[in-house]
């Protein structure tokens, strides 16, 4: 297989699309193989939504499968060919064995007229690589439905991570995966594009249903993020750095290490699991190693331990890197050569023998700076702030909030971030969720009246945090609008699960968003003019024009 279409992360190459490789890593049979994956994926979705009009339940197993698959192929998350040749052979048992499940009940379900997701097989190899070229992105031939449909699959793309950590957690609503599951049967079917748009909107909506969920998993299982100091030296014993979003593999992974004479560091969208209060109980969690998950050549090859995947964002490592036989992956994430993990048992946990007896002969981790980050202003511990903020913004201390969420990258324009960040004035406030922190996190910005002016709610799916602060300070200030804050949003994206969030925030009716470094390609000329008509998105341009608009 020689070609490939990919246009779903920020990276893509000339903004238009990667062609014969992913910038990110992944080959052309990878992609291609995703993308047939996300063309069975809607034929049991097909199915699961034949079922439901019937009055059937739709199995669990079958919802996880979808939300599962999904996740698998977010940017970073899975390279591995073998996995996704199994797992197409999969979707294709499943949806067929939904089919007869309707049949048994006598239910006769509608084909599908405009694809033949419903009925065409996985056989050899070779046939799989010959229907992956012709169902992927642009066997949709208008422009803007095109659009349209792939801005709905990839917010339902990052919507699936987010309720699988959920789900992790036993957290899971019906409603979030019958909305997945139509989204994607949607795709295949010749609707207007006012219908479209209107379904891309209830995609953000059920973004907010899910990082609610995943809010109240991760706070009903380990506490309320709380201010938190998180040291990034090191310690003298062997190290588990452990990378990716998913919280309940770290509480597994603590467990079976506690007297195991190894020390466990979090890197990169895993630093936040420092706030939360039950983390703390562990004396071996030691702090955080490194920055931003671009970094992780640099920052495995000086830890010298095991490297612990927990879901995306992991980087191909070169040729030339000695940490490639120390990397571990689990759950969606997963790449050829690398020991991947199995699932937990229901009711069990996920086995981490190898990797920590792996740990254990170890070096210690090489110390590449010294020092502490603040963190944890999720939205309930800014709420116990409430008084003392308001009384800043009363008074004129703070005169604006800057949200600089989001993702980092590669990209040397991403430097535009840290300047940006420096150049605030000093009566500013930066809130921030996701790894694009890393691009500021470090710097001594100093604090307003002893609040921090960078406050980290923590993950990318915390971004919540950040909107029910928002909503939490119009109710105070008992504004009509939430566009009325003094609130700047200067938004950074890389892959799907930034795409949730926007489509988050569009629903609650946050606007005048500035994305960058880049719009993204998938966009095209006439659904960025919707976005900028109905919610004043637009691109970011130089510091200084930037600056001067926002502070205007």
């Amino acid at each position: 297989m020689s070609g490939m279409f990919c246009f779903q992360c920020q990276e893509t190459a000339r903004n238009s699309g990667c062609l014969l490789k992913g910038v990110c890593g992944k080959t052309a049979e990878v992609a291609n193989l995703q993308d047939l994956l996300l063309f069975l994926l809607k034929g049991i979705s097909h199915y699961t939504g034949a079922l439901r009009e019937s009055g059937q339940v739709v199995p669990q197993a079958a919802n996880r499968f979808v939300m599962e698959s999904l996740f698998m192929t977010i940017t970073n998350a899975n390279f591995d060919q073998a996995r996704f040749v199994t797992r197409v052979r999969d979707a294709a048992v499943w949806r067929d064995r939904l089919k007869e499940t309707l049949l048994l009940a006598g239910v006769q379900s509608a084909e599908c007229t405009d694809c033949d997701c419903l009925t065409w097989q996985p056989t050899t190899l070779e046939e799989m690589e010959v229907k992956a070229t012709k169902v992927g992105v642009l066997s949709t031939s208008d422009e803007d439905v095109r659009s349209l449909r792939e801005l709905l699959i990839y917010g339902v793309k990052g919507m699936a991570a987010y309720a699988e950590h959920a789900s992790n957690l036993g957290h899971e609503e019906e409603a979030i995966h019958r909305f997945m599951q139509e989204a994607l049967v949607a795709t295949t079917r010749e609707l207007p594009i006012d219908q479209l748009i209107a379904l891309v909107l209830q995609c953000g909506e059920y973004g907010v249903k899910t990082m609610a969920l995943l809010d109240e998993a991760n706070t009903s299982a380990y506490g309320h993020p709380e201010i938190t100091k998180v040291n990034i030296g090191v310690r003298h014993r062997p190290g588990i750095l452990i990378s990716g979003h998913d919280l309940r593999d770290l509480q597994d992974l603590l467990e079976q290490t506690q007297n195991a004479g190894v020390d466990v560091y979090t890197h990169s969208e895993m630093l936040p699991a420092h706030y939360y209060p039950v983390f703390k109980q562990y004396a071996h969690f030691a702090g955080n190693y490194g920055s931003a998950w671009w970094r992780q050549h640099e920052d495995f090859e000086s830890f010298n331990g095991v490297i612990l995947f927990t879901t995306n964002c992991i980087v191909p490592p070169r040729a030339s890197s000695s940490y490639a036989d120390r990397v571990y992956t689990t759950g969606a994430s997963g790449f050829s050569g690398f020991t991947h993990i199995a699932d937990r048992p229901v009711g069990g946990a996920k086995d981490f023998s190898a990797l920590i007896a792996h740990a254990q002969h170890c070096q210690p981790p090489t110390e590449i700076e010294r020092g502490e980050i603040i963190g944890g202003f999720a939205h309930a511990q800014v709420f116990a702030l409430a008084d003392q903020i308001v009384e800043a913004v009363k008074s004129g201390a703070i005169r604006k909030f800057f949200v600089m969420a989001g993702c980092d990258g590669r990209m040397k324009g991403r430097s535009y971030y840290t300047e940006f960040a420096e150049r605030l004035p000093k009566d500013t406030v930066i809130l921030t969720a996701g790894c694009a922190k890393y691009r500021y996190n470090k710097l001594p910005l100093g604090d307003i009246n002893g609040i921090p002016r960078v406050l980290d709610a923590g993950q990318c799916n915390d971004s919540y945090s950040l909107a029910l602060i928002a909503l939490k300070l119009k109710e105070i200030f008992q504004l009509n609008d939430i566009n009325e804050l003094p609130i700047a949003y200067n938004i950074a994206w890389y892959e799907q699960k930034a795409v949730i969030v926007l489509l988050a925030l569009l629903s609650l009716g946050v606007k005048n968003i500035h994305l960058g470094p880049t719009l993204p390609a998938f966009l095209s000329p006439n659904v960025v003019k919707v976005l900028v008509e109905n919610f004043g998105i637009s691109g970011i341009t130089t510091v200084d024009e930037d600056l001067e608009l926002f502070l205007s």
